[in-house]
């Protein structure tokens, strides 16, 4: 149950928005294997002068840093995976490879408290962690 904050300085139609929420969900049911109902996914569009991309892209106004917050487990090769799959499915939506940043932040399932207050450590998932 990754929980996801997509940050960009572009504003969007908010079919657009949606669209890109989408991509990156899409990205994490393929790359992680996490069940498609398993969305929490957030998305900021900051003030221009507020969010400060690196100046040698082709459209610093395009940059897109999307922070994951994720249980612990996942496997090189799926994160890897999963990397090249959100480029893949934002790149439809006008955003250049080379102007996504992804971050996961791995915690222990101790640490997520879901399903009306458990621990993730006590309670069947419904899927795989180590993939």
């Amino acid at each position: 149950m990754p929980t996801v904050l997509i940050e960009t300085c572009c504003p969007r139609e908010p079919e657009a928005e949606v669209a890109l929420m989408n991509a990156v969900h899409a990205a994490l049911v393929e790359a992680f294997k996490i069940p498609v109902n398993d969305r929490e996914v957030r998305l900021t569009v900051h003030a221009p002068h507020r969010f400060q991309a690196p100046p040698d892209r082709a459209h610093p106004e395009l940059f897109t840093l999307i922070g994951i917050d994720a249980f612990a487990g996942r496997s090189l090769d799926a994160k890897r995976a999963l990397y090249r799959a959100i480029v893949d499915k934002l790149a439809p939506l006008g955003i250049p490879r080379d102007h996504v940043l992804t971050i996961i932040r791995e915690h222990p399932t101790e640490n997520f408290g879901v399903r009306g207050g458990q621990a993730a450590c006590d309670i069947d998932l419904g899927f795989k962690v180590n993939v």
